[in-house]
């Protein structure tokens, strides 16, 4: 039997990762944001991105994503359940790695940063 050089096996995790480009970035964060549009507040008919509770969508490499949300007050009756709901839709994404939260209240939630359609629904404009 001869000896041949065979290329060693690479696992998964040594496997060199493509880098995406950012309008890949942001192609995907929207894939995202599609999914988190599903999730609504229950006291507001209007989901938590139109709403304006999702403030950051970070995407990496390997399509893990970090969200930064914030809820409408620190004493929101659903501060134990909606942003775990918002990651549990985030991961319905197709191709999404990881998903991390994050719950920030700095800057505080106000109805600037609601989307105009929000607004309007609410009577707001």
């Amino acid at each position: 039997m001869s000896d041949i050089n065979m290329p060693k096996p690479v696992s998964i995790e040594e496997a060199p990762v493509r880098e995406l480009s950012s309008i890949e970035k942001s192609l995907f964060a929207n894939e995202v944001v599609e999914q988190i549009r599903t999730v609504y507040d229950p006291e507001i008919p209007i989901n938590v991105y139109d709403l304006g509770l999702i403030y950051d969508i970070q995407v990496d490499d390997t399509k893990n994503v970090h969200i930064v949300m914030t809820l409408t007050s620190p004493s929101c009756p659903v501060a134990g359940s909606l942003p775990g709901e918002v990651q549990m839709a985030a991961r319905q994404t197709p191709g999404i790695g990881n998903t991390t939260l994050e719950l920030t209240w700095d800057p505080p939630f106000t109805i600037d940063s609601m989307s105009e359609e929000a607004k309007l629904i609410l009577g707001l404009m």
